[in-house]
């Protein structure tokens, strides 16, 4: 099966923080492979907009920098067609200053579709907003992206929302999170919705219940102070995990369009039970061979920000009323792991002889780091002397029927391109982000006004001893964070 690629019409694009790592790690590279592809035509322009002060050929010389390490032999011609479309404006989004010099390139030979991308802290959301709508750069047809953190509590958010709204229509407001522009987080709708096998046994009467972890196995690098002001709860729950659980559990939309996907996926972040401090799990990786701790890589000696978050969480509706939702996130763990297990019930009468243990069926949605379905069945051991019964997995993986030399795109390639191409099925809508924060809010607030201590512990383990015991409580055990 060869991707097909669909060309998007010619575009002017503005990176603001165009220097900063966000955009020379991820945005330029993919925004290269895009015209690579033929995707980005070359009448495209990509405006760079930060406050250093330099020339064209000196941003467009940065940009080859961050391009060059992902080129393939032979890419250097396309890098030359790439760079003719990069522009350069210095820009101090505080002042007056350079907003004439970028009006000047943005308004000469203009494309019909026009987009921002706030690469920027999001103190700085409502001003950039602000002068573009003052100034007129920002049309009825232009879009504007901005990237998480989308508030640090409900207020924030709300505010932040209200200072967007005030430039802009919710139709051009594209909050991005890069986990669902993965290839495997599109393939679990098309997996439930695009077939008959498992949507009918996809709810509580034949669920037991559902794992979501994100591992990662470095520390906080360099982040510390930022960090710590955020935790694992703020920084990964309330976006990523929580978008994984909407997709996961929403009712099927009545058509693959934003807002029927984005209604049902609000159902399910207000169908969430609040959460007790007993169902939650906040900890804090310590020092080991080598490694710092927390404490040391924060800066703060006196922190309570956890670094790992694990918490069960239900839904009280028909589909999912009884079965619980674990969701676990942290730093410095076994492996980079990023995974759904759909844990199926036992069969309800057992017949074959317990020469093994007879376990249930599992789903497991892998987006990091080899992307990929697998479904675990149990089958009969092949061999004399007996039944014996064994766990396999039936690999489901959708790169295993891809041509071997077509390459997945990266989740940012695929989420630049629906913005230009005006779809945000795959974008948070406001009312969604808002109400993230109004469940998550009261677990916080419990920690801090009960003061709870993070666990500790060991960095590259499976996580603190704490989020063993929340699933043991209930007959249940993680699945192990095993790399590929």
């Amino acid at each position: 099966m060869v991707a097909r690629t669909i060309p998007v019409s010619p575009f002017d694009l503005v990176i603001f923080g165009a220097t900063g790592d966000l955009s020379t790690r991820k945005i330029l590279p993919g925004l290269f492979q895009r015209m690579k592809a033929g995707q980005m035509p070359q009448a495209a322009r990509i405006i760079g907009a930060a406050r250093g002060d330099m020339t064209r050929a000196e941003f467009q010389k940065i940009v080859s920098g961050a391009v060059e390490p992902h080129m393939a032999k032979g890419d250097e011609k396309m890098l030359k067609t790439f760079l003719a479309a990069i522009h350069y404006a210095r820009v101090d989004a505080m002042s007056d200053d350079g907003w004439d010099v970028l009006a000047k390139i943005v308004e000469t030979d203009a494309r019909p579709v026009r987009a921002f991308y706030l690469s920027v802290g999001p103190s700085l959301f409502g001003e950039i907003a602000g002068r573009l709508n003052k100034l007129g750069l920002a049309t009825k047809e232009s879009r504007i992206v901005v990237e998480k953190p989308l508030g640090h509590d409900l207020a924030s958010a709300q505010a932040l929302n209200a200072q967007l709204s005030e430039c802009f229509d919710e139709r051009q407001i594209y909050r991005i999170d890069h986990y669902l522009g993965k290839e495997t987080v599109q393939n679990l709708m098309v997996l439930r919705f695009g077939n008959a096998l498992f949507e009918p046994l996809w709810n509580a009467r034949h669920i037991d219940h559902i794992q979501i972890t994100v591992a990662e196995s470095i520390g906080v690098e360099g982040r510390g102070a930022y960090y710590d002001k955020s935790g694992a709860m703020r920084d990964m729950v309330q976006n990523h995990l929580m978008q994984l659980l909407c997709l996961t559990t929403m009712e099927p939309p009545s058509r693959y369009e934003p807002n029927a996907v984005r209604d049902e996926k609000l159902k399910v972040i207000r169908a969430l039970d609040p959460v007790g401090v007993r169902d939650t799990v906040r900890a804090q990786y310590s020092s080991g061979d080598n490694t710092a701790g927390y404490l040391v890589d924060a800066e703060n000696p006196d922190s309570t920000t956890a670094s790992f978050v694990a918490l069960k969480a239900e839904i009280s509706n028909w589909r999912w009323a009884g079965v619980p939702m674990y969701l676990r996130t942290g730093k410095m763990l076994a492996n980079r792991v990023s995974e759904i297990a759909v844990i199926f019930k036992d069969v309800p009468h057992a017949i074959f002889p317990q020469v093994n243990d007879q376990k249930g069926n599992a789903l497991i949605i892998r987006l990091q780091p080899d992307e990929g379905i697998t479904l675990r069945m149990t089958i009969k051991e092949p061999g004399p002397g007996g039944l014996r019964l064994a766990e396999v997995p039936l690999d489901m993986s959708f790169a295993e029927v891809l041509d071997p030399a077509e390459r997945v795109p990266d989740a940012y390639e695929r989420l630049i391109m629906d913005v230009i191409r005006g779809d945000q099925t795959l974008f948070m809508r406001g009312d969604e982000v808002e109400a993230a924060w109004e469940w998550v809010d009261p677990i916080l607030y419990n920690w801090q006004s009960l003061r709870v201590t993070p666990e500790a512990y060991e960095p590259g383990s499976q996580g603190p001893r704490g989020s063993d015991e929340l699933m043991s409580r209930d007959g249940r055990r993680w699945r192990p964070i095993e790399g590929v």
